[in-house]
């Protein structure tokens, strides 16, 4: 999956069905929401969580797209920092230490 194309399909079908393409503030709720459905569907074992999860993941890269992010290299750039982080385990908590 290229995900920079994949932000722009997303976007164009928001733009196409008349969705909202604006209203960051309404995108980041309707996010949101999309994540609770996807945590129900995961704690009531129910077959669509798969589905859910890909709501997740179009309402996320449709916002990247409207906040005008690349989210792949987002991404990419996010994990290289991440695995460069070191981490101690302090009173059963593992805390970071290091970037």
């Amino acid at each position: 999956m290229n995900v920079i194309k994949t932000q722009k399909s997303i976007f164009e079908n928001k733009v196409s069905k008349g969705f909202n393409t604006t209203n960051v503030e309404m995108e980041f709720c309707l996010l949101y929401g999309e994540v609770a459905e996807a945590y129900e569907a995961y704690k009531k074992k129910k077959d669509d969580l798969g589905e859910e999860l890909a709501d997740v993941a179009i309402y996320l890269m449709g916002l990247a797209e409207i906040l005008g992010l690349d989210l792949e290299k987002e991404i990419e750039n996010k994990m290289d920092k991440n695995a460069k982080r070191v981490y101690k385990v302090v009173d059963g908590v593992r805390v970071r230490i290091s970037d």
